[in-house]
């Protein structure tokens, strides 16, 4: 039926489609507004780290101040019976573990008749020191002339270096002098130089004129720190390797270059680090036994692991 010229038009012909409702999404309130709020502001976090910073320098400074303190002070052997004696001042210079020595400087002042007037360090008589070392067993001093310091080398009792950073030795250190052919009491004093050990006093021994001292040396204790911190380094970074590997491996990534580096680099680094250890011990030490040849080996299986596993994902991909 044909609509008539000037009629509007039928309702069904000018309704307009109305667009499909949005589905309702509900935001949870953290996400909501999580691009405008701001970050809760914790200070006490770092208040904390600056207060484990703080006490860490100051135990560092209190350690330290209690080692300077040990080392300062003079071990005092024999009695002085009367004015005439003979002071000899022993420095302990350096330990050589390896070669089972320990190299001293020795200066002898006479005291009392036995001493020029005008001069503490010109004997009046002939003064002959004899020692317990096996190198310079006797040193002499004649009158008249200034008395000069020695390097007088003792040798080691017992321990082994190999049991580093837990190595320790014994030394006996003793002195018998005469003066114009009589013997003479003698008063050693004893004073430690060498940073990497640590020397006590174990045993006197005093019988007529003579008087020797056994000293009980072992690692400083800034060496002893040192080398477990070594130990627990290797450790850390050989781990450290070997779970990137193990990632690596178990995502199948492929051969990741920088990751190769890193893990050479690892394996190049720990060399120098065990090469760095204070006192220079020797291979096949305890150190490396506990934490450096393990390490070197992790790390090693590590690499290889993600050369030989990324060689056959990217052997497998065309091209």
């Amino acid at each position: 039926m044909s609509r008539p010229m000037g009629a509007p038009p039928h309702r069904r012909a000018v309704r307009r489609t109305r667009p499909a409702a949005r589905p309702r999404v509900r935001v949870h309130a953290r996400a909501r507004g999580s691009g405008t709020a701001r970050p809760k502001v914790r200070p006490w976090r770092a208040y904390a780290v600056v207060a484990a910073i703080v006490l860490s320098v100051v135990a560092g400074l209190l350690l330290y101040l209690d080692e300077r303190s040990s080392r300062g002070r003079v071990q005092v052997v024999g009695t002085v019976p009367g004015p005439d004696f003979l002071e000899v001042d022993v420095t302990l210079q350096r330990v050589d573990a390896a070669a089972q020595t320990l190299t001293a400087k020795v200066l002898v002042l006479p005291h009392g008749a036995l001493e020029q007037p005008d001069s503490t360090l010109v004997p009046a008589r002939d003064v002959v020191l004899e020692t317990t070392s096996l190198e310079q067993t006797v040193l002499r001093y004649p009158a008249g002339q200034q008395v000069a310091s020695s390097a007088v080398a003792f040798s080691l009792l017992d321990g082994r270096v190999t049991d580093y950073p837990f190595d320790r030795y014994h030394a006996l250190i003793g002195f018998q002098a005469t003066a114009g052919g009589q013997p003479v009491p003698v008063v050693i004093g004893l004073e430690e130089a060498d940073p990497f050990f640590v020397f006590k006093q174990a045993e006197k021994q005093s019988e007529g004129g003579a008087v020797a001292v056994t000293e009980r040396i072992s690692r400083s204790r800034s060496t002893f720190i040192l080398a477990w911190f070594m130990m627990a380094a290797m450790w850390a970074l050989a781990l450290s390797v070997l779970v990137a590997a193990w990632l690596i491996v178990r995502q199948r990534r492929g051969i990741v270059w920088p990751a190769l580096g890193w893990m050479a680099a690892t394996l190049f680094a720990l060399v120098g680090m065990r090469n760095a250890a204070p006192g220079s011990p020797p291979i096949g030490s305890l150190l490396d036994y506990a934490a450096f040849f393990w390490a070197e080996l992790l790390v090693a299986v590590g690499l290889t692991m993600v050369v030989v596993r990324g060689a056959r994902i990217e052997g497998g991909h065309k091209e």
